[in-house]
């Protein structure tokens, strides 16, 4: 068999062979690249979330806004310990209404809820939470 004959056909069949090889290693470095970005993107988004939670968790006056809860019921109903950025609250007798005000609070404050343990007994509750920030 003769190469001769078939040399210009061979060096077009071996420049489209090199051209697809060329094309899929473009493809995908740029799919590669696609990926990578999006990735950073999505860390990024996390780092905004994690400083913007230290801000608000590390914000002096929330240690204020906590002691806003010893406040909601009467003060014969409310056993509180508040030790650094801990605070332990037992609350005995409480109305629904009283429940549901010292919830709403709670849940609106940026404190981490360690403990929650609601009891009822006949019409009224006792809460017991522990908290951190």
């Amino acid at each position: 068999m003769n190469l001769r004959i078939y040399r210009y056909e061979l060096i077009v069949g071996i420049s489209l062979f090199v051209m697809l090889i060329a094309f899929f290693y473009k493809n995908t470095q740029i799919s590669s690249q696609a990926e990578q970005l999006f990735a950073m993107q999505q860390e990024i988004r996390e780092f905004k979330e994690i400083i913007a939670l230290k801000r608000i968790w590390g914000d002096k006056g929330l240690s204020k806004k906590t002691d806003k809860l010893k406040s909601i019921v009467p003060q014969p109903k409310v056993t509180w310990s508040k030790k650094g950025k801990k605070l332990t609250a037992r609350y005995k007798d409480l109305s629904a209404k009283e429940l549901n005000r010292l919830m709403t609070k709670m849940t609106s404050l940026a404190v981490q809820i360690t403990e929650l343990d609601i009891a009822r007994s006949g019409e009224n509750y006792n809460v017991e939470c522990k908290c951190k920030w």
